[in-house]
């Protein structure tokens, strides 16, 4: 349950339009709520965390992640569920209407209002070649439907680095880049090398042989002489978007703390 649903649910008590035995009834699930035998769901995480909690789809039947989706509808207007390949998404579609499916990115989503930027500060996402817009697509849409403002620039790779370096605003405006490279993953150094702003680099498993399926990039990434730039694991686009949206939050928070 988010904050703007509780202080609903407790108004609606104290002006008698509710009973207390049926907000009582509510609260039973303030923290989690059992689904069967195969899933607990974590209202509580938004008041935790300020995002909701997230379906990771690979593992679970269709029907299950229909489920989980349609009671976590009950308490938020954003559901998500990631790692969803087309085949699901066409069952999902069957049971849950109005549900929207992102292809590239792989990702579900129930979404029960209209998609506002609700946070201050861009996310810009950026790509090393086009192989590795499954991730940064995971990363772009998972910050939209979270509330940032995104922007994208792909493939911009170091082997052209003139179309990285003749897109230099999409650098200076972000205030936070997300940088998705496979290969050697030499595209985040260089990036932070420009920038003034956290630099969250995702490795990516495309490549050669020689890339062990993401692990030279992410070694790259992680030797990397640039300042200012954090790894996530391999092909986490979620991971990132999520990192990218606590640095964004905590600003914000400061900055409002420092206007009182």
């Amino acid at each position: 349950m988010n904050p703007q649903a509780l202080h609903q649910l407790l108004e609606a008590v104290a002006q008698g339009n509710i009973s207390p035995d049926s907000a009582l009834n509510q609260l039973k699930h303030f923290s989690f709520e059992s689904l069967d035998s195969f899933a607990k769901i974590d209202h509580h995480r938004h008041l935790r965390t300020g995002f909701p909690e997230v379906i990771w789809g690979p593992g679970k039947t269709p029907e299950q992640i229909a489920q989980i989706m349609t009671a976590m509808a009950q308490k938020n207007a954003v559901v998500m569920a990631t790692r969803i390949e087309p085949e699901v998404a066409e069952q999902l579609a069957l049971a849950i209407p109005y549900l929207t499916y992102y292809p590239v990115a792989r990702i579900c989503a129930l979404i029960t209002s209209e998609l506002t930027v609700k946070f201050s500060g861009t996310i810009s996402i950026l790509t090393a070649g086009t192989a590795d817009l499954p991730v940064a697509e995971e990363a772009a849409i998972t910050a939209t439907l979270s509330g940032f403002a995104v922007k994208r620039l792909w493939d911009v790779g170091v082997a052209g680095i003139h179309r990285l370096l003749s897109n230099r605003d999409i650098i200076t405006e972000a205030d936070v880049l997300i940088v998705v490279a496979g290969m050697e993953g030499a595209l985040p150094s260089v990036v932070a090398g420009l920038a003034d702003c956290p630099v969250i680099g995702v490795p990516t498993s495309v490549g050669y042989g020689a890339s062990f399926g993401g692990v030279a990039p992410l070694l790259t990434m992680l030797n990397s002489c640039a300042v200012g730039v954090g790894v996530v694991n391999i092909d986490n686009g979620f991971g990132a978007a999520m990192l990218a949206g606590q640095i964004l939050r905590t600003a914000q928070r400061l900055k409002k703390s420092s206007d009182e």
